[in-house]
């Protein structure tokens, strides 16, 4: 469900909470609030005016944040890998592949390729990296917590870094992740395992992240802070 607030499109989702929980989701601002189910339309309506400088202020934060402009893995243009700059160079043969050089990522592709034939094989090798990454940090994860993830997938999200199904133990983890600089995707995964335990972003959850990541504030300001892709 959507309310519209002050002009701010806001998804309401109801649940079986006691308080209710505000959001601005990176990378581009999404506001949700997660209500008791029994709460009103008109009562979480105002609780999101009571915060609406706030969110504004958030909104403006992630408007301003450096973004990527729209790619056609061309020659020039540049790319993210685990937090670094690669400057492409676009090559062409009859088979697909992206190989790193120094501060150069030798991109080759058909010559007839479209852009977005370019940016699928592009997001089936940064899924690649990200899958090998997961397979190595999980377990580590698991093993420092105590907690099992029964399954988990990549895939690429606008709103969101990772979400999970806490009942089914199942984690999602962004395709973006793989851009970003290490220790992002390990406060993602140390973050989604954590709602196993707790499902809402209260101080409960928060003492369970300070418990096993000390640093999980600074790396989250680190990964929200980082360039984005580009977004119509």
């Amino acid at each position: 469900m959507e309310l519209i607030v002050s002009g701010i499109p806001v998804e309401i989702y109801k649940k079986r909470i006691k308080n209710m929980h505000l959001y601005v989701k990176p990378p581009d601002g999404k506001v949700t609030v997660s209500a008791p189910l029994a709460v009103s339309d008109e009562a979480i309506a105002r609780f999101v005016v009571t915060k609406i400088g706030w969110i504004k202020i958030q909104i403006r934060r992630f408007d301003e944040q450096p973004r990527q402009s729209m790619r056609e893995y061309v020659s020039g243009e540049t790319i993210y890998v685990w937090g670094r700059q690669y400057y492409i160079r676009t090559e062409y043969g009859n088979k697909n592949s992206l190989v790193l050089s120094g501060d150069k990522a030798i991109l080759t592709v058909r010559r007839e390729s479209t852009a977005a034939q370019r940016e699928s094989f592009i997001r089936e090798w940064y899924r690649r990296q990200l899958k090998a990454e997961i397979e190595r940090l999980l377990p580590k994860w698991e093993r420092i917590t105590g907690l099992q993830c029964a399954s988990w997938q990549t895939k690429y999200m606008t709103t969101r870094w990772g979400t999970c199904n806490a009942a089914a133990r199942k984690i999602w983890l962004n395709l973006q992740l793989a851009k970003k600089t290490p220790e992002c995707l390990e406060y993602i995964i140390v973050h989604e395992l954590m709602h196993f335990i707790e499902q809402c972003h209260n101080e409960r959850f928060m003492a369970l992240m300070d418990t096993y990541m000390a640093m999980w504030r600074e790396v989250k300001s680190t990964l929200n802070g980082q360039t984005l892709d580009y977004m119509e």
